[in-house]
């Protein structure tokens, strides 16, 4: 998995962040344009992700990596 990707949210391609959301937390819900990944966790249960042309919206960028990092504090890092 690619992580590196999440360091710069405004040049992220929306097809990466996608793909990346799909290895970590498997397939995505699609409600129209919404891609909704669900997270192990009780509270805010999911990774929301819209399309919105080529690129992914900044914000949601950081709701992954937010996520991610959430993920590897309760579970370990994995690489």
């Amino acid at each position: 998995m690619d992580k590196g990707l999440l360091e710069n949210p405004k040049n992220v391609r929306f097809d990466a962040l996608l793909n990346l959301c799909r290895s970590v937390f498997g397939e995505p819900r699609v409600r129209g344009s919404h891609h909704i990944f669900k997270t192990p966790w009780p509270g805010e249960p999911f990774v929301n992700l819209q399309r919105d042309g080529k690129m992914a919206k900044p914000y949601q960028v950081m709701d992954v990596k937010r996520a991610i990092e959430k993920m590897e504090a309760k579970h370990g890092k994995q690489s």
